[in-house]
């Protein structure tokens, strides 16, 4: 079982990501850490990146869960994955039903609050605007809202994924 949380920055993926899969007894990646230099750099500069740059990303970030279903190994992925384009990438070459998006949701007002708390490497809190005009909702993804305890978070995530008939 493949899990992407998704969302944009500051929408905690990798908070959630990291106890959804020390819950679910899953290895975990943030696919912040397989962005290439120059996609950092970028970021940090303010400029949001393109779907050039991040088309690399992306199919690196494929490998990573081609890997897993091959191995069979659950795994969580903390990746923003804003466009369709996106998510079909990044399952592309496995079963639709391997891999499953929940889709983490903040009001703006909160997000802008978490990234002004935070030092992220490279993600530049000016980028939040341009995240949240590039995402486009998903129809097949589980949905929550992130404005409880981490734990209360991935308790419904758990709840929701065995209820749409998804195994953790």
């Amino acid at each position: 079982m493949i899990v992407v949380l998704m969302g944009v920055s500051g929408s905690g993926k990798t908070t959630i990501g990291t106890l959804l899969a020390e819950r679910a007894g899953a290895v975990f990646a943030d696919g912040d850490d397989y962005h290439p230099l120059a996609n950092k750099q970028k970021m940090a500069a303010g400029h949001p990146l393109d779907d050039e740059d991040r088309q690399p990303w992306l199919e690196v970030l494929n490998g990573l869960l081609r890997d897993w279903f091959a191995e069979g190994k659950n795994g969580v992925l903390a990746c923003s994955a804003l466009k369709a384009s996106y998510r079909a990438t990044l399952q592309a070459g496995m079963p639709k039903s391997a891999v499953s998006f929940v889709l983490l949701e903040a009001s703006k007002e909160m997000l802008e609050a978490r990234l002004a708390a935070r030092k992220h490497e490279f993600m530049n809190a000016g980028l939040l605007d341009s995240q949240l005009a590039t995402l486009e909702m998903p129809n097949d993804a589980i949905r929550v809202v992130n404005d409880r305890s981490p734990d209360e978070v991935v308790s419904q995530i758990l709840a929701q994924i065995s209820l749409s008939g998804t195994r953790v």
